[in-house]
């Protein structure tokens, strides 16, 4: 099951660039929250508190108790983060999502691959991961933090796909045959001699000239 914590957050009365902007300076994020047929409500974080939140885990498929104004507090999901374009570091904005647990949602999870496929090992492949994350859907007790995924058994040129993977209670939205990963051969160099060793081997290029008429060579004697 994903991980659960708390986060509490307050109202904001103003909107609009300025405000958030304003926020932002004295040390909180701009959020809202939404979802269960519940109006959109604007709301403010503190942003110690949410980049600890996030750097613990807590974000993606961790379910939150969320508290507004001290109040009762209510199940969410972040479903967006958005950061500053240059400074990642920076979040500007944060969407959360309330669930009810008795009621299936859709949401992403990562992929974290484990142990050392055999094709890398003893053949000295490359392990190329395609999805990073898979789409799910099912009831908020039943979200995994994570999928992991072990590799050990992929030879060069085999893969896992969507397909292969497996997940109680749980129903996995991608395609079934998307790759999750792969293990392709190493790359070879193709050798070109250089000129100086085809002309050490005495090799020489050959001259093809073109025969000359009869009585051609007589007639500038």
């Amino acid at each position: 099951m994903a991980n659960q914590t708390s986060l509490q957050t307050t109202r904001r009365p103003d909107h609009g660039k300025g405000a958030a902007r304003t926020l932002r300076s004295a040390g909180r994020v701009p959020a809202v929250i939404y979802g269960h047929n519940r109006p959109a409500e604007s709301l403010s974080i503190d942003s110690a508190a949410l980049a600890r939140l996030i750097k613990a885990g807590g974000a993606g498929s961790a379910i939150l108790d969320v508290t507004i104004d001290g109040g009762t507090a209510v199940k969410a999901l972040i479903r967006e983060i958005q950061r500053h374009p240059l400074r990642q570091t920076d979040i500007l904005h944060v969407d959360l999502y309330e669930v009810r647990g008795d009621e299936e949602i859709s949401l992403e999870v990562p992929v974290h691959l484990t142990g050392t496929s055999d094709g890398v090992r003893n053949f000295g492949g490359v392990l190329d991961q395609v999805l990073y994350k898979l789409e799910i859907r099912c009831f908020p007790a039943d979200i995994p933090a994570h999928v992991d995924l072990d590799v050990t058994p992929l030879g060069i040129g085999k893969s896992i796909y969507v397909r292969d993977v497996t997940l109680p209670k749980v129903r996995i939205l991608n395609d079934p045959n998307l790759p999750v990963c792969s293990v392709v051969a190493p790359r070879t160099e193709e050798v070109v001699a250089p000129v100086a060793a085809v002309a050490a081997a005495g090799t020489e290029p050959e001259l093809i000239r073109k025969a000359k008429p009869d009585g051609e060579a007589d007639a500038k004697a």
